[in-house]
């Protein structure tokens, strides 16, 4: 496969799996958190039971965290696909950092809600739903790619560097 091929296969497949990651995200903090804190009852009735004690549960923040992600993985893309000499390297990079800037991002968005929740309905905070989970589990490996990968990459060089004639 050409880099030019594999560089667009690259791109199109990190973008779908950043979308993928925003939309777990969003599911996560929206839907699937809040109906396992507070199992038997609608989105609705949370939606009231948090109202009623003054609480917000449902915020557009975590769909702005995802916005941003999605945003940062399109604009990886355009390049990939449009500047002739583009590094893969960079753009297998910058996806895995997106994805491990994704752990943070879920904390920082689902904070609130699962504040809200646990006021409420008087439970902890922390994710009630696996998908959470999920998350910081695709950041982890991300991380881990991209420490293994960025040793073997500066490994190599500087074993090329020094079998060069000087």
């Amino acid at each position: 496969m050409a880099t030019r091929s594999f560089r667009t296969l690259l791109a199109i497949t990190g973008t779908v799996a950043v979308a993928a990651y925003a939309a777990v995200f969003v599911l996560q903090i929206a839907v699937w958190n809040p109906l396992a804190a507070a199992p038997g009852l609608t989105l609705d009735e949370i939606r009231e039971a948090a109202a009623s004690r003054g609480e917000a549960v449902f915020t557009p923040v975590p769909w702005v965290f995802a916005a941003v992600g999605v945003g940062l993985a399109l604009l990886v893309l355009v390049p990939a696909l449009i500047v002739r000499h583009a590094s893969t390297r960079a753009v297998a990079a910058a996806y895995l950092a997106i994805i491990v800037g994704g752990a943070p991002a879920y904390v920082m968005a689902s904070f609130g809600p699962g504040m809200s929740l646990a006021d409420t309905f008087m439970i902890g905070g922390g994710d009630h739903a696996p998908g959470g989970a999920v998350l910081m589990a695709a950041s982890a490996v991300a991380a881990m790619a991209l420490v293994v990968w960025g040793v073997a990459h500066a490994t190599s060089a500087r074993a090329t560097a020094s079998a060069s004639p000087a």
